[in-house]
Order: C-alpha cells, then sequence, then structure tokens
C-alpha cells in the first residue's frame, strides 16, 4: 500500500485548504481528520469540546486515526493537536510521509480570529500568548515530520506544488 501524505501542523496553517490542493494534483481523495470526527460524532469541534471535554475528543480522535489510516492512498489533513498522543503519532509516521505545515504567529491569528471555531484558543484572553505557547509546546512534535513547508505567504497552489516536489524527488510518487 502506498504511503498517506499526512498534513499536520498548528491551527491556521493550511491543512484542510492547502491539503484540498494536494488530493487534487495527486489525484486522491482527502481525509480531513476533524470533519471526519464531526461527521461521526453528528456535531462540530466546539460542539463536542463543550458538551465532552478535550480527553473526551482526543479519545474520538484517536479512533479516527485509527480508522482513516486503513484508507488506500490518500491526504490526510490532521487537527493541531493530533500529533501531541504519541500512539497517534507512531500510526501516522508508519502509514504516512509527515508534512508540516507552518505559519508565523500573525499569520496565525489571521487565520483564526473567527471565535467559536477553535476551542484551543477560544478559552484564552491573551490570543496571541495562547499561540506562542502551544505553538512552543509542538515545536519538538512537528519538527519531526519529513518536510516542512511555511505557508504565511503562499497560497494553497503554491504549497501543493512544494510538497508534490518534495514527494516526487524522495521517490513517494512517479514523476
Amino acid at each position: 500500500m502506498a504511503k498517506h501524505v499526512v498534513l499536520i501542523g498548528f491551527m491556521g496553517t493550511g491543512k484542510t485548504s492547502c491539503g484540498r490542493t494536494l488530493a487534487t494534483r495527486l489525484g486522491c481523495g482527502l481525509v480531513d481528520l476533524d470533519k471526519y470526527i464531526e461527521a461521526k460524532e453528528g456535531r462540530s469541534i466546539p460542539e463536542i469540546f463543550a458538551a465532552e471535554g478535550e480527553p473526551y475528543f482526543r479519545a474520538k480522535e484517536r479512533e479516527a486515526v485509527r480508522e482513516v489510516v486503513q484508507r488506500k492512498f490518500a491526504v490526510i489533513a490532521t487537527g493541531g493537536g493530533t500529533v501531541k498522543d504519541e500512539e497517534n503519532l507512531r500510526i501516522l509516521k508508519e502509514r504516512g510521509v509527515l508534512v508540516c505545515l507552518t505559519a508565523d504567529v500573525d499569520t496565525i491569528l489571521q487565520r483564526t480570529e473567527r471565535r467559536g471555531e477553535r476551542p484551543m484558543l477560544d478559552r484564552s484572553e491573551d490570543r496571541r500568548k495562547a499561540v506562542e505557547e502551544l505553538l512552543e509546546s509542538r515545536r519538538e512534535i512537528y519538527a519531526g515530520a519529513d518536510f516542512t513547508v511555511d505557508t504565511s505567504r503562499r497560497s494553497p497552489m503554491q504549497v501543493a506544488d512544494e510538497i508534490v516536489d518534495f514527494l516526487r524527488v524522495g521517490g513517494f510518487i512517479r514523476a
């Protein structure tokens, strides 16, 4: 089985939008892990966090990771915290090529400014500080990716092109 292309990175770095473009370029499907969980649960991520809390959500996320890696070749867009779980990270590394999308703090703040959609940020009074602290806590995990792309000043097409080039050079896809 071909390895999945797994997009990891902080919220607002473009995993879903770049993932859509990348999947089209590669001629495969996109599995957005958060959307997958929402569909299974019949409610949004913020609703899950509000009603059940983060531990419940993370358990559902672990189930979802185990399920989606069983599918045929796809681009998998993870949630920002998916790879904080060591088991998720191990499974995703075994079954996929990890591509970390990054962005500077100002870009992340701009892309995540709508309240009510980002439970990890919405509960903070100082969103900049929250982003900086969360980024720092995940820096080492994200650094373990096979490839990293800064999406701050790039379109989803430009990001997808860079990832496709990496996949070709690395022999993950045919030229």
